[in-house]
C-alpha cells in the first residue's frame, strides 16, 4: 500500500481559521494524530476547498474577516450535513448557543487543551460513524 492509499484512510478534517499560526499549530497537531488536513483562512477559501474536495468534519472559527464562522456554517448546513466543531474565543453562554443553534455539533472556547479538541473531534466522527 503506497502512503498515498494510507492517507486516503484517515478522516479528512478542512480547518478554517484566520489566525496564521493556529492553524498551522492545528493542521500539525491533528496530523500527528491520524488525520489528513486541509486549511483555510476564511469563509471564501473554505468554500473553494469544500467544493473540491470531501471532509469528514470542519474546525470553523467564529471571529473572521469578511463572512463570519457562524454565517457560514448556515450556509454550509443548507446544502451539506458535513459535521462542523467551531473552535473560538467567543465562549460566551450566548456564542455557545448560537453557534449551536446553526447545526454545529460541537462547540469549543479558545484557548483549549489540545487533548480535549482531539477528543471532541474523535466523539464527532464516532456519532457520524467516520473511523478516527
Amino acid at each position: 500500500m503506497s502512503v498515498m492509499d494510507a492517507s486516503a484512510d484517515k478522516p479528512h478534517i478542512l480547518v478554517v481559521d484566520d489566525d496564521t499560526r493556529l492553524r498551522e499549530l492545528l493542521r500539525s497537531f491533528l496530523s500527528r494524530n491520524g488525520f489528513r488536513v486541509t486549511v483555510a483562512s476564511h469563509a471564501a477559501e473554505a468554500r473553494e476547498r469544500l467544493g473540491a474536495l470531501d471532509f469528514d468534519l470542519i474546525v470553523l472559527d467564529v471571529m473572521m474577516p469578511g463572512q463570519t464562522g457562524l454565517d457560514f456554517a448556515t450556509e454550509i448546513r443548507r446544502s451539506d450535513d458535513v459535521p462542523i466543531l467551531m473552535l473560538t474565543a467567543m465562549g460566551d453562554t450566548k456564542d455557545r448557543i448560537a453557534g449551536l443553534e446553526t447545526g454545529v455539533d460541537d462547540y469549543l472556547g479558545k484557548p483549549c487543551e489540545p487533548r480535549e479538541l482531539l477528543l471532541r473531534i474523535q466523539n464527532v466522527l464516532k456519532r457520524n460513524r467516520v473511523p478516527a
